[in-house]
């Protein structure tokens, strides 16, 4: 007796189909299964034999055969309990063999209840696919309502989930997740530091990378926390993306609408920054940021190899990730800000605390930072110590009123295609560039240390510039403000 149910597997964090066949025949009493699982899979039969006694079912004294196809395709983690068990009761003519043609996903413990499992998007994504109803936990069967279209059923246990597959209940009544309140800094917390402030509404208006540096206590790092509220929110497609991201991570995400914001330590692995792992690759930090900003806060106490290890991704939007029998793709399609000291003491250029730094010691900081790597970042900008005046001033525009400006300026991209931190050499030269400007790019290519990508991306933030200001011509101004951003650490 053979009957086939279908689940899910992650490659990255796209879904594939996988078809859970199982067969009950003669011969001695024997649970395999096979298709490349991973040992959290080769554990589904104890606990599918025990969550089957627990909810009334018989095991079946045959030989059960399960398969995972496709066979070549790595499988893991705990989410095809449930096709199993769906499929042993279906093969064995406990329950109708149509009621396994579902896509099912869920962990079953050994009382028969059902826990939740990472890919509950993915589960709604085949169900549209393929045309059958999906079964999950409620807190799986949540994530599938984001997929337009897909017919999403839960239950809680598996004696629930046999009796929706066999038609006999709808199910639980699932309730879209509860969005927690944004925890974002408004700008009007950042006293005095005009020019930084200056800095971010550009990083924000372009999608630019933001690298800042100077002593303790400046503001750095509430600098780099208020760049989400000044960013757009997400539109429906990118909160899809980003929740894609999320749920292959096991995780989910606050706020649907906000751009998200990850802030990872300095000791963290390559794998938790890029993504991999053991087994199946799953995403790391740089994806969970998608559509977001990744704020690098302590730049100097990370290691030199993992930040060069972000130079590929930053540069092409996205973390190739290649292990023995499986190679995937992460987007990572975020801003990053990171903030760091100008010297391992932090006071170099402080005008109230001196440096106690050798020159040999601040030159071996900064060989942490290699070229290629701070070339990367679009906006350098430094800050310096506020005054009395500044911290006891009135506060500065609110994150509102900055935002109303980003999404003016970023309403001008549209047209383009793409964010001006994307765009193409071929792109920017097309447009209507005054020729101050241009003579002022001339100038500083000639005179200065910018590399061809730093030409690149000091005429990317001009055009930021010229957006910010509703104009439709790239001047002079625009540029020396651009070239600004990049003098200070040249």
């Amino acid at each position: 007796m053979f009957s086939a149910t279908t689940s899910v597997a992650l490659v990255g964090i796209e879904a594939r189909a996988v078809r859970v066949e199982v067969h009950v025949g003669g011969g001695k009493p024997i649970f395999s299964l096979v298709g490349l699982p991973d040992a959290a899979v080769r554990e589904a039969k104890e606990r599918v034999r025990a969550a089957l006694a627990s909810s009334g079912f018989e095991f079946p004294n045959r030989r059960v055969t399960v398969n995972l196809a496709p066979a070549d395709l790595p499988k893991a983690g705990s989410a095809y309990d449930l096709p199993i068990a769906l499929g042993v009761l279906a093969a064995s003519r406990v329950i109708p063999s149509e009621a396994a043609d579902v896509v099912a996903l869920g962990e079953l413990a050994l009382d028969g209840s059902l826990r939740a499992v990472r890919g509950g998007l993915g589960a709604g994504e085949v169900s549209c696919d393929i045309g059958a109803p999906c079964v999950l936990p409620p807190e799986s069967a949540a994530e599938a309502l984001l997929v337009s279209g897909a017919e999403v059923r839960a239950a809680s246990s598996l004696a629930e989930a046999v009796s929706v597959a066999v038609g006999s209940t709808p199910g639980q009544e699932i309730s879209s997740p509860s969005e927690e309140a944004p925890s974002e800094r408004d700008l009007m917390a950042v006293r005095g530091q005009a020019r930084a402030r200056r800095a971010l509404e550009v990083t924000a208006a372009g999608g630019h990378h933001l690298l800042l540096t100077g002593p303790p206590g400046t503001g750095k790092t509430l600098l780099a926390s208020c760049l989400p509220s000044i960013l757009p929110t997400l539109t429906d497609t990118q909160q899809v993306e980003v929740a894609k991201a999320w749920s292959a991570a096991g995780r989910s995400k606050p706020s649907r609408a906000n751009p998200p914001f990850r802030s990872p330590h300095h000791s963290a692995t390559p794998a938790a920054l890029l993504g991999g792992g053991s087994g199946v690759p799953s995403p790391g930090e740089l994806t969970l940021a998608h559509h977001g900003v990744l704020f690098l806060d302590e730049l100097g106490e990370f290691p030199p190899y993992l930040l060069d290890g972000m130079r590929q991704p930053l540069e092409e939007g996205s973390v190739h990730v290649a292990r023995r029998g499986v190679s995937v793709e992460f987007p990572c399609d975020c801003q990053v800000v990171a903030a760091t000291n100008p010297c391992p003491c932090g006071f170099m250029g402080d005008e109230r605390v001196p440096c106690g730094c050798s020159p040999a010691a601040v030159a071996r900081y900064r060989r942490r930072f290699s070229g290629p790597f701070l070339d990367r970042f679009d906006i350098r900008t430094s800050l310096n110590r506020p005054d009395g005046d500044e911290l006891l001033g009135p506060p500065g525009e609110t994150s509102a009123a900055v935002r109303s400006r980003v999404v003016a300026a970023r309403l001008r991209q549209t047209g383009r295609g793409s964010l001006n931190r994307n765009l193409e050499r071929e792109e920017i030269d097309r447009l209507d560039w005054s020729s101050e400007a241009v003579a002022s790019v001339r100038e500083a290519l000639s005179s200065s240390r910018l590399s061809g990508r730093g030409f690149d991306r000091v005429r990317k933030v001009a055009v930021t510039i010229a957006d910010l200001a509703e104009s439709d011509r790239i001047e002079q101004h625009h540029v020396a403000e651009a070239l600004g951003y990049r003098e200070d650490f040249e």
